[in-house]
């Protein structure tokens, strides 16, 4: 690490703790040349994921989206804040951890589906039916029918 205020190539780190909530180090230089301090912050550079709507417009991932589409799906129902957020969390997890960094927003509301399959039942037909589009009572039906199976 350059020193700022010489340029000098040599400085060492005298002192090094965790900040911002552990998501970064921060750590506290000298110069071996000028002997002046200075404190610089490590944090691990995250690239941002890309959601591929089905328009092939892309936007930046936004769990907000994702949450309210499970929320109003489980209205009125017997689930919990926290099994919405476990839910929530997985699904977060999968595709965070996937080695993609553009992902098909068809991908995702498939897999909420999965999950809501067997959090909830009727959750996931009302969620499937704004997903899927359902254009009538015959396409409700037949999701019914998957599930009954």
């Amino acid at each position: 690490m350059k020193c700022p205020f010489c340029n000098h190539e040599n400085t060492r780190v005298i002192d090094s703790r965790p900040a911002e909530e552990n998501n970064s180090i921060r750590r506290r230089r000298v110069c071996d040349e000028c002997g002046k301090r200075f404190t610089t912050y490590e944090k691990v550079e995250t690239i941002p994921l890309i959601i591929i709507k089905k328009d092939n417009n892309r936007e930046l991932y936004d769990r907000t989206k994702m949450e309210k589409g499970v929320l109003l799906a489980c209205r009125k129902r017997p689930v919990s804040a926290d099994k919405i957020a476990e839910l929530l969390d997985s699904v977060e997890n999968e595709i965070m951890n996937g080695e993609e960094r553009e992902i098909p927003s068809q991908v995702i509301g498939e897999l909420l589906m999965d999950r809501l399959k067997d959090l909830d039942a009727v959750a996931y037909v009302r969620f499937a039916s704004v997903y899927r589009q359902f254009k009538d009572a015959n396409t409700f039906v037949d999701e019914l029918k998957k599930i009954l199976e």
